[in-house]
């Protein structure tokens, strides 16, 4: 059986009034607000931000639920992710403007004439392609890690679960913004909805064993224990038979996979490799044809952007841990 995961529908949060930050006192409607936030790890002191630039979309969608739609001058989004029109945020991405659907580098942001840009460590910010968050203090251009991101950024070790990444991102950037009860009250709203999956989660017997599937032949990619999808399994009842692996994303063996015995396989959906292609690859491929999952059938789709970093991971987490549910566990 392949089910599918539907992300719930959100409301545009719009008609924030900005609050000071903790501690910040403003002088007068001239004075410049500062805030001293951590960017994975460091102090950084941050000035109000009125065009910022966002990578992907759980930068966006961070930012949108937040009600900071009229803070965002534009976004990148690669060919991979999923259309933007699926998003629920559809509405504030129509608000502001489309700037590539390039890598995130430092030209772009330089013409956009960025005050602020949201990413990842190397899921936007790279050492190779010339653009850091040291790259833009230099050029006096405001940027901001995901704190989940932040697992293997020299320099400045920080260390995070994965949906605590989330929750600190938002908290982090409502101080950024001064919005910092909209944050409190967002994620509190998400941890309940976190509990709520957790309370139905099977309590006897061993979890699960669960393999996600992101793309490879020679060899699988899959996710390891610093990224989000470790935490929807293991808060839906499951076990990722690579949570031990102590990495974001990383290549395994066919042989670990086999060895693991999977009884369920997500697939990661995006856009330049169809779910359906990658089940019809697992089904025919001799190595993984008589795996218990894909003997019994036991699919389930997780959509690019519940798996990334972003508000969209609570929709995944209550859309695997129905289908967990559901085989009767």
């Amino acid at each position: 059986m392949i089910t599918r995961s539907r992300s719930a529908t959100a409301a545009a949060l719009t008609g924030l009034l900005l609050l000071t930050a903790c501690g910040a006192q403003v002088q007068g409607a001239t004075a410049e607000r500062k805030v001293t936030v951590k960017r994975c790890g460091q102090d950084v002191e941050y000035t109000l931000p009125r065009r910022a630039v966002v990578y992907e979309a759980d930068s966006a969608d961070k930012m949108f639920a937040l009600g900071l739609t009229q803070h965002v001058h534009g976004y990148v989004m690669p060919p991979a992710n999923p259309p933007v029109s699926e998003s629920p945020w559809a509405a504030e991405y129509a608000k502001v403007k489309f700037l590539s659907d390039d890598l995130l580098n430092r030209e772009l942001v330089v013409d956009a004439k960025a005050d602020f840009v949201v990413a990842g460590w190397r899921s936007g910010f790279s050492d190779q392609r010339g653009i850091t968050p040291a790259l833009l203090d230099g050029l006096r251009i405001q940027s901001f890690m995901h704190a989940e991101s932040c697992f293997n950024y020299p320099g400045h070790p920080e260390r995070v679960t994965p949906f605590e990444g989330l929750y600190t991102d938002l908290q982090r950037l409502g101080q950024i913004f001064g919005v910092e009860d909209r944050a409190r009250a967002l994620v509190a709203g998400y941890r309940q909805r976190v509990e709520a999956v957790r309370a139905q989660a099977p309590k006897d017997g061993e979890p699960l064993p669960v393999f996600l599937y992101d793309s490879g032949t020679d060899k699988p990619f899959t996710a390891g224990r610093q990224v989000p999808p470790t935490d929807i399994i293991r808060f839906a009842g499951g076990r990722n038979v690579f949570g031990d692996l102590d990495a974001r994303w990383g290549e395994v063996t066919w042989e670990a996979v086999v060895e693991a015995k999977p009884e369920v396989i997500i697939i990661l959906d995006y856009g330049d490799r169809p779910a359906a292609e990658k089940i019809k690859f697992l089904k025919e491929f001799p190595t993984t044809s008589k795996l218990p999952a894909v003997v019994n059938d036991r699919f389930y789709v997780l959509d690019y952007n519940e798996g990334i970093s972003g508000p969209r991971n609570i929709d995944g987490l209550e859309g695997f841990a129905a289908y967990l549910r559901g085989l009767g566990r």
